[in-house]
């Protein structure tokens, strides 16, 4: 017999004044990171920004092309950026998008980087809250990453090697 399986994903909905100071530092960052966004194909800017351990923030952006699928997103950019600095803990995940020429607009991250984004934060071992945008300038803040994939593909899956 079917089982019904029910899912619910928990986001606080925030104006920009609700922010804490390090939320509003680390998404201002990812706001800002689009300005530096290469995305001559698409003219979509997305930003994204972490805020460390050590309170520095790091951000980058996505990078388009020509030879597409070749670029990556700006969740991906930052992530693996972040394998310059190793031992370094993320303590916050910003992503801001706009187009080229226009107003931040409400917006998830795609498939290849929600899975990038949870196993960053399982080798983490420990939640990296996320802020992504929302409709009508709100902000969403999930808890955990993992939040945007519940059901992520896991290592513990893969064949032992020898």
């Amino acid at each position: 017999m079917a089982q019904t399986l029910n899912l619910t994903i928990t986001a606080d909905v925030l104006t920009p004044a609700e922010l804490s100071a390090d939320e509003a530092r680390c998404w201002q960052a990812a706001q800002a990171a689009t300005d530096h966004a290469y995305a001559p194909y698409s003219h979509f800017h997305v930003g994204a920004a972490l805020l460390l351990d050590d309170d520095s923030i790091v951000w980058n952006t996505n990078q388009e092309n020509a030879a597409y699928p070749s670029g990556l997103c700006a969740e991906r950019t930052v992530l693996f950026g972040l394998n310059n600095q190793p031992g370094r803990t993320v303590k916050l995940m910003a992503v801001a998008a706009r187009p080229q020429h226009g107003d931040f607009v409400a917006v998830t991250s795609c498939g290849a980087c929600r899975q990038v984004m949870q196993e960053s934060e399982s080798r983490q071992g420990q939640a990296i809250p996320l802020l992504l945008p929302g409709p009508n300038g709100t902000i969403w803040r999930f808890r955990s990453l993992t939040d945007l994939l519940p059901f992520q593909f896991m290592s513990d899956v893969l064949p032992a090697r020898g």
